[in-house]
């Protein structure tokens, strides 16, 4: 356990399992008290009893779902009833529903709709509450969990995906540009190919691993600890002047 983020409360969406399970984690490896919240309430827990501990404080398991407003609030007033309100959000709770999201015209809008309203509308709501809770308590940083379909054609088949993603890169500039006279931060992490039970779908399939490893410079796949490391830097007071910003750990993928 080292101290770069020794003080600071996070709130991590996502937290039970993948790229949120991993960078929470590190989180509290560098010190930090880390709310893991998820709708998966159980997971959450699972995590956070394994996580590092920072001296004489247990981390927050806390049940979360960001399509809906009034557990995102319940969530941030929890941690500010305990006097710990959020100095750090990660919105990273997304969805991909692989086998339904297609090209626009064979696209059906309920799958359209409901990936826009966990991965858009989820990260509307948390990013509304962090702001909120960070205007009274002196700021912070907001990070959120963007992807390469927002930025090159890697969305063509994802066209609901894709959506999503576009509309929470631009969420967080807004959100960047509007509240930096009031200290509070927000940029966006993209994320490549990075393996979790998110994208077994293309894990699975030999075929279709090769194919999205080939076209990434690196030659190989991500993995939620190669995140981790540019999340404790936005986290972290060393990022002070970073805000606006996308921060690619794609393996190069996007600059093809």
């Amino acid at each position: 356990m080292t101290d770069r983020l020794r003080g600071k409360t996070i709130l991590v969406t996502g937290a039970a399992s993948g790229i949120g399970a991993t960078v929470a984690t590190a989180f509290a490896a560098e010190g930090a008290h880390v709310a893991f919240t998820d709708l998966d309430l159980e997971g959450a827990r699972t995590v956070a009893k394994s996580a590092p501990r920072p001296a004489g404080q247990e981390h927050t398991a806390l049940l979360l779902d960001v399509t809906d407003e009034g557990s995102v609030s319940r969530a941030f007033d929890t941690l500010s009833a305990a006097g710990t309100p959020a100095d750090v959000v990660v919105a990273n709770a997304g969805v991909q529903l692989f086998g339904q999201d297609a090209q626009v015209a064979d696209l059906d809008l309920a799958v359209f709709r409901q990936t826009v309203e966990v991965n858009l509308v989820g990260t509307f709501l948390t990013l509304k509450h962090a702001v909120r809770s960070m205007l009274t308590s002196g700021g912070g940083s907001i990070i959120v969990t963007g992807s390469p379909t927002a930025l090159n054609g890697e969305g063509a088949d994802f066209t609901a995906y894709s959506s999503a993603k576009s509309g929470g890169h631009g969420l967080t500039r807004a959100v960047a540009a509007a509240y930096a006279d009031q200290g509070i931060r927000a940029n966006t992490v993209v994320p490549g190919y990075t393996e979790t039970p998110l994208v077994t779908t293309i894990s699975d399939d030999s075929a279709a691993r090769r194919a999205i490893v080939g076209r990434t410079p690196l030659r190989r796949a991500g993995t939620p600890e190669d995140v981790a490391g540019i999340m404790i830097y936005l986290a972290s007071d060393e990022s002070s002047y970073a805000t606006g910003a996308e921060f690619r750990v794609d393996g190069g993928m996007t600059t093809l």
